[in-house]
């Protein structure tokens, strides 16, 4: 399968998928969520692959959403299809019968850093700017991030990181947990590497089988907040603040919020 905005190189037990649109900072547009949600479903037929690398082109991991694209379309009635996709593409991810690493340099945020977290295992170069911004721009956490979060750092600190929006890099986020390595500039795919072959020298399927017991657990769960990301985003994409918010990021000046 070809894809526009994606990448994916399978061999030797391990697939590796490139996030590509370096141009625009591997933000996340409709086309590339809608093949991010083909490509997974299409891997949980790859029974020879047993770890999936998740990594960025260029510069950075991922930006998120391309909020460019939310400032040149008004129109919601396509909205729900969005969420729908975003929806298709966590749970395929969340279930997919292999260990899934995400390779982080440069920035993951918003989106982008919903898609790292649901991975297993987390790998970030020291200076990455790793954010759960979508407060910046008057949304709430889409992708699952409310349900990621809460799994890696408990319901309180989920909030309160979600309301601030700070940026961390690979130190602060590997003390706070969201991350589970934190390596040199320049190093993360040697690490990566590394880190690939320990697994597939490990009984690896025993692996596989303990991620599927416990994500059945939480599947529920995660299509509960699925279901109110969905609602809930809807309804943050119609606020003014919403529209001050990508406005204003794409003037690159403060935004004046009214809660509204």
């Amino acid at each position: 399968m070809s894809y526009e905005t994606i990448k994916l190189e399978v061999a030797d037990r391990k697939a590796t998928l490139s996030l590509n649109r370096p141009h625009a900072m591997n933000a996340m547009d409709f086309t590339m969520m809608r093949e991010l949600a083909d490509c997974f479903e299409s891997l949980h037929s790859e029974k020879d692959v047993q770890i999936l690398v998740i990594k960025g082109e260029g510069k950075v991991f991922s930006a998120g959403g391309d909020v460019k694209m939310m400032v040149s379309s008004e129109d919601f009635s396509d909205f729900g299809s969005i969420m729908g996709t975003i929806t298709r593409l966590v749970k395929a991810y969340y279930t997919l019968p292999m260990i899934t690493i995400a390779q982080i340099h440069g920035a993951a945020a918003g989106l982008g850093l919903s898609l790292a977290l649901g991975s297993d295992i987390i790998v970030a170069e020291q200076p990455s700017k790793i954010a759960m911004n979508f407060i910046g721009i008057g949304l709430i956490p889409d992708g699952a991030g409310h349900f990621f979060m809460k799994e890696r750092l408990g319901t309180v600190q989920a909030k309160q990181m979600i309301w601030e929006g700070k940026v961390h890099n690979g130190e602060e986020a590997l003390a706070l947990g969201l991350i589970d390595h934190n390596v040199a500039e320049g190093i993360a795919a040697v690490a990566v590497d590394q880190l690939v072959g320990k697994l597939l020298a490990s009984p690896i399927l025993a692996m596989i089988e303990t991620k599927k017991v416990l994500h059945q657990a939480n599947l529920s769960e995660l299509e509960f907040i699925l279901q109110g990301e969905a609602q809930g985003q809807t309804k943050m994409r119609q606020t003014e603040d919403h529209l001050e918010g990508i406005k204003a990021f794409v003037e690159k000046r403060t935004p004046m919020f009214l809660g509204k």
